[in-house]
């Protein structure tokens, strides 16, 4: 029988995930034991004796990335130490470890420009304008060597709700935006597939995202359509927005195909964003969310 374990027990994505796994009727278990703690790591591994670990802990900094620049130690011993400890103590114990990492650690070149390709999850990270990427894109190039190990680059997450680190909450709520299409993850389209992934023990880098790219603007416009009609917002450039952030931001376009090729040997199909999008802002209008 599967067991899981989810890391971060309070996060917002470890608290989908528990929902998702109970709905499921899966015996599912939650801790907030800190990764980088071996001793207390490895007790409660061999305490509930899991056969999926869910990690869905590490520092992206309250109230954003820019948190992790006057933390680096923090960062480092989070989402470095902490998620490589995790991964080993799994692998000596032989239990599968799915790792939500981010996808956030591409920025648009000459190769990958605006409306090209995609990044795929062979080509080197080349964005380090931020502390927290920089060490995300690190440990992933160590921990992509564990046998036991399944790594999902999200980015930019939403949820069907209005929660705080939902990714549409946040941008509603500033007073300016940039207008780059990017990659981005709708939660309920892809954790389902989260779990099925694991359940398989498939392992190695996958891009986490709905098919496709989409802009700021464009998400905004879908907002306002479905839930808010009276919004309103206003755009900036990347220099104007440099300005007034601490850490430089990723904006990317990943390559889906080795996921969309990996989930349809499930029968699993993940929709391409714009129209998921769509669909979410629907079951906010249909589930009263303002």
């Amino acid at each position: 029988m599967a067991k899981f374990l989810i890391w971060g027990g309070e996060g917002w994505v470890a608290g989908h995930l528990k929902a998702l796994l109970e709905k499921q009727g899966k015996e599912v278990h939650t801790t907030t034991v800190r990764m980088q703690n071996r001793e207390a790591v490895g007790a409660l591994l061999d305490e509930i004796k899991p056969t999926h670990v869910l990690n869905a802990a590490g520092s992206t900094g309250r109230p954003n990335v820019d948190w992790c620049e006057d933390h680096k130690e923090d960062t480092v011993r989070n989402n470095v130490i902490g998620t490589l400890n995790l991964t080993d103590c799994c692998f000596e114990r032989g239990i599968h470890i799915t790792v939500f990492a981010t996808g956030c650690i591409y920025a648009y070149n000459d190769s990958h420009p605006i409306g090209g390709p995609g990044f795929l999850e062979t080509d080197k990270a080349n964005f380090d304008g931020s502390f927290y990427s920089e060490t995300k894109a690190h440990v992933e190039e160590v921990m992509k060597y564990y046998t036991n190990c399944l790594i999902l680059r999200l980015r930019m997450p939403v949820s069907d709700d209005l929660h705080s680190r939902n990714f549409v909450t946040k941008i509603a709520k500033y007073d300016r935006v940039v207008d780059i299409p990017n990659s981005n993850t709708i939660l309920t389209d892809l954790l389902p597939a989260s779990i099925l992934l694991a359940e398989h023990k498939e392992t190695g880098i996958y891009n986490f995202t709905n098919p496709g790219a989409i802009s700021h603007n464009e998400v905004l416009k879908l907002f306002k359509q479905y839930v808010r009609p009276d919004f309103t917002w206003k755009n900036f450039s990347l220099e104007e927005q440099a300005k007034v952030i601490k850490a430089g931001r990723s904006n990317c376009k990943l390559d889906t195909t080795k996921l969309e090729n990996k989930l349809a040997e499930y029968n699993y199909k993940v929709p391409e964003i714009h129209e998921a999008y769509a669909a979410c802002f629907q079951r906010m209008a249909a589930a009263g969310v303002k």
